[in-house]
């Protein structure tokens, strides 16, 4: 139940809803005063929202910085969250990756480096439509093609979220008391919620952030004055993961 309504929850903390509410309560309010204060409103947030630079600062602020290939050290096994392929109902013979994808590419980097000697990837349907193949095997039928041995991938199936991520990762890690170094592996925006998490299933773990977001600062015209879509996207990636840290941390997961 939890899994459904936390996939429920994202729709509405899209910024774009929100305007769209307020613009249909400006036409729909008889009151000229309260549909006055509704399309300012909706205005002010189009504009916020729509923002480019104001999107990157913000989440600039919230993304873990980016670890130098050169100072990671040796690791027995990369951690690595899935959430990064999609179901699109159609050409289900391969796998299909979103931008996440630097989930597993940049691991595999420090693989080829000598940096890492094995993978656990950590994951599973992830979807609440429940007709695809678990994500931890997906990425590893990847890590395969790369020409990773398969004695190097270790994979769990059962979890649907962050929280059960580092469960399920602890059982698994019970039963390979040799992996005693761990760098934990998601995307940047994600970092901070994810390793709360492992924390509190007492994984040490060191991180390692990727898929990054962000863009360097700059107050050109068109990042600071155009509107670009992007931005909304951008707000509201950020504005679930803010949430969804504010909820683990209410219910206990971290």
């Amino acid at each position: 139940m939890f899994f459904i309504l936390s996939k429920l929850l994202q729709y509405f903390l899209m910024p774009i809803i929100w305007i769209a509410v307020l613009l249909l309560l400006a036409i729909f309010l008889r009151s000229p005063k309260w549909r006055r204060i509704t399309l300012v409103s909706a205005t002010v947030l189009l504009l916020v929202f729509s923002n480019p630079f104001l999107a990157n600062v913000t989440m600039r602020a919230w993304e873990m910085e980016a670890v130098p290939l050169e100072q990671v050290e040796n690791y027995d096994v990369a951690i690595i969250l899935t959430g990064v392929t999609q179901a699109i109902g159609f050409a289900d013979d391969r796998v299909h990756t979103n931008k996440g994808a630097d989930r597993f590419l940049h691991p595999l980097k420090l693989y080829r480096m000598g940096k890492v000697d094995k993978f656990l990837i950590t994951g599973g349907i992830g979807t609440v439509a429940l007709d695809r193949r678990p994500e931890a095997e997906m990425l590893q039928e990847i890590l395969l093609l790369a020409g990773v041995p398969q004695e190097h991938i270790i994979i769990e199936t059962r979890s649907d979220n962050t929280y059960q991520n580092a469960i399920f990762t602890g059982d698994v890690l019970q039963k390979h008391p040799e992996l005693k170094r761990r760098l934990l592996v998601t995307s940047a925006f994600h970092m901070l919620r994810a390793k709360a998490c492992f924390d509190k299933a007492a994984i040490e773990t060191d991180i390692f952030p990727t898929d990054f977001y962000t863009s360097e600062v700059r107050y050109t015209p068109d990042e600071l004055l155009i509107p670009n879509p992007d931005a909304f996207r951008l707000w509201h990636r950020l504005i679930h993961e803010v949430t969804g840290f504010v909820v683990y941390k209410v219910v206990g997961y971290i």
